[in-house]
């Protein structure tokens, strides 16, 4: 290996199949270093050449992502965008503070401080809320903290939960009866549950109820004991439902609440839970709040920068909106003030 400033030559001594899983179907995984960094990255077989400004950066996250392959690892784009962030970051989990989950995915942990300090709570606290934007690992860290305390009988059940309301569809307009209408709004949570159990055991676990996935108007009622309980999309819940659900929490259960603020799809008028609960129990001891930001984001580079967007032009909108509401008031106020004076 020899490098210069901004030109680095790599040579990966491995076999094909670990070239394969390193560079990702079609070099997947070099295009998502590209376009994370000011470099270009050209190879021949198992020879690699970084060239530009932050090739140092792009440098040491294909190294790391060698490094990885070369322990046995399977990596993935995610993995790429993981080890992108934390060298655009700066940050890094120390050994000694590292939480290595137990699910079926080796060697997966939090990526980012919030998602360090979300786990943590995870571990330490009963209730928690993960509130922040799309692509933040929220859910999927929260269902393989499930599946890792299942997996040390930390927990007897995983009881995974979302309301039924979503981007504007209400379920008397769809088809089928009442399990085929929410079927597809649990479809994340089965997703990340066959990731980190796997496919089969998932179901098996399904069909032993161990593992339960419903709407939330299926927790009226109960009394969750020796559980973990995640409920997704919390934003969509109302103040009443958000209560419902807290106080379902039984003796040996823990509580993770999910959901992006800004991504409300209740009907015009009606009171988010998830805001509401965060504002009434800041500081409820063994209640921890974690907010991610747009910092956080793990998935497609892309997602970050869409977050950003929508975050600046709602911005700009709600000052519009401020400012007409102000012109409107002080022209309601000039025309009051003429008539008085011309009494």
């Amino acid at each position: 290996m020899k490098k210069d400033l901004k030109d680095f030559v790599y040579i990966f001594e491995a076999t094909a199949g670990e070239l394969a899983m390193l560079v990702g179907p079609l070099d997947e995984n070099l295009r998502q270093i590209e376009t994370a960094f000011d470099a270009k990255i050209s190879r021949r077989g198992n020879n690699f050449r970084i060239a530009g400004a932050e090739a140092p950066k792009a440098f040491a996250v294909l190294q790391a992502c060698a490094a990885r392959v070369h322990a046995g690892e399977e990596i993935s784009v995610n993995d790429v965008q993981m080890a992108v962030l934390s060298e655009q970051t700066g940050s890094s989990i120390d050994d000694d503070e590292a939480f290595m989950l137990k699910t079926r995915r080796a060697g997966l942990q939090p990526r980012t401080p919030n998602q360090k300090k979300y786990l943590r709570a995870i571990m330490q606290t009963d209730v928690v809320f993960g509130v922040g934007p799309a692509g933040t690992g929220k859910t999927y860290l929260a269902v393989a903290a499930a599946v890792d305390a299942y997996e040390r009988d930390a927990v007897e059940r995983i009881i995974l939960t979302r309301p039924a309301i979503e981007a504007g569809e209400r379920l008397g307009f769809l088809p089928g009866d009442l399990v085929q209408k929410v079927d597809p709004y649990l479809r994340p949570l089965y997703d990340a549950l066959f990731d980190l159990f796997g496919f089969e055991k998932t179901q098996r676990l399904i069909e032993k109820q161990i593992i339960e996935i419903a709407p939330l108007a299926f927790m009226r009622g109960r009394t969750l004991n020796n559980a973990f309980v995640i409920l997704d999309e919390a934003q969509n819940t109302t103040p009443e439902q958000m209560k419902m659900f807290l106080t379902r929490i039984g003796f040996g259960t823990r509580a993770v609440i999910t959901g992006d603020a800004t991504q409300v799809d209740l009907p015009k008028g009606v009171k988010s839970g998830l805001a509401h609960a965060c504002n009434v129990l800041e500081d409820v001891r063994g209640i921890s709040i974690v907010r991610f930001t747009t910092e956080d984001v793990v998935r497609h580079p892309l997602v970050g920068a869409i977050v950003r967007a929508y975050e600046k032009a709602e911005k700009a909108a709600e000052g519009a909106a401020q400012e007409r509401r102000e012109a409107a008031r002080l022209s309601k106020d000039e025309k009051y003030g003429i008539e008085e004076n011309d009494a």
